[in-house]
C-alpha cells in the first residue's frame, strides 16, 4: 500500500500521512505530486501515451510524473517516476525544478502541489524501457507536435506546463 505525506498550505510536511488515492483530505491538507518533462539536445521531447485501461484520461499523452511517497523529497519522487515509467536515470542529468504550482479541489477533498522539473539530456530509442501497465506507447516530439496534440484536448496538464516546453 502506498502512503502520501500530507502538507500544509505553505508546503511544509504536517507529520501526517494518508493513504494513496484515500480522498479524506481536510482543508488546508495537500499532498505532493511531480511531473518530469524531459529534453534531448536535438529539441525533442519525450512524451508518452496513457494506456487505455487508466480510469482517468486514458489513451491521452502525458510526461512522467507520479505521487511522491512518504518520506520521499520531490526530487528522489522525480527521479523515481521517470526511471519506472521510461527507465531514464535523470539522476545526472541538466536541469531540474522550474516551478511549482498548486491545485486546490475542496469539492474532491484532493487538494495537492505539482513540482514540475525539466532536465535535458542525450539518450536513444534504446535507453527506453516503459511501464507495463502505464504506458502504450512514446514518442520523441516537438513542440509544434506536442502542442497540436494539446490542441485537441489530448495532452494531460499541458496548460499547467506549456510554459516548461517553451522555454529555449
Amino acid at each position: 500500500m502506498e502512503v502520501w505525506d500530507i502538507y500544509d498550505e505553505n508546503k511544509q510536511v504536517t507529520g501526517r500521512t494518508m493513504k494513496r488515492n484515500d480522498w479524506n483530505m481536510k482543508p488546508g491538507d495537500y499532498h505532493l505530486t511531480v511531473l518530469g518533462v524531459i529534453r534531448r539536445p536535438d529539441g525533442k521531447y519525450l512524451i508518452t501515451k496513457r494506456v487505455m485501461t487508466k480510469s482517468w484520461a486514458p489513451g491521452w499523452w502525458e510526461v512522467s510524473g507520479g505521487a511522491a511517497q512518504a518520506g520521499e523529497t520531490s526530487q528522489e519522487a522525480i527521479c523515481r517516476e521517470i526511471k519506472e515509467e521510461t527507465g531514464l536515470d535523470v539522476s545526472n542529468a541538466e536541469g531540474g525544478l522550474v516551478y511549482t504550482y498548486k491545485r486546490v479541489n475542496p469539492e474532491e477533498k484532493d487538494n495537492y502541489f505539482v513540482d514540475v522539473y525539466r532536465y535535458t539530456m542525450d539518450f536513444s530509442e534504446d535507453d527506453i524501457k516503459l511501464q507495463e501497465g502505464e504506458t502504450d506507447g512514446y514518442q520523441f516530439a516537438t513542440l509544434d507536435e506536442i502542442k497540436k496534440i494539446a490542441e485537441k484536448g489530448e495532452f494531460l496538464h499541458y496548460s499547467s506546463i506549456s510554459s516548461v516546453f517553451e522555454e529555449n
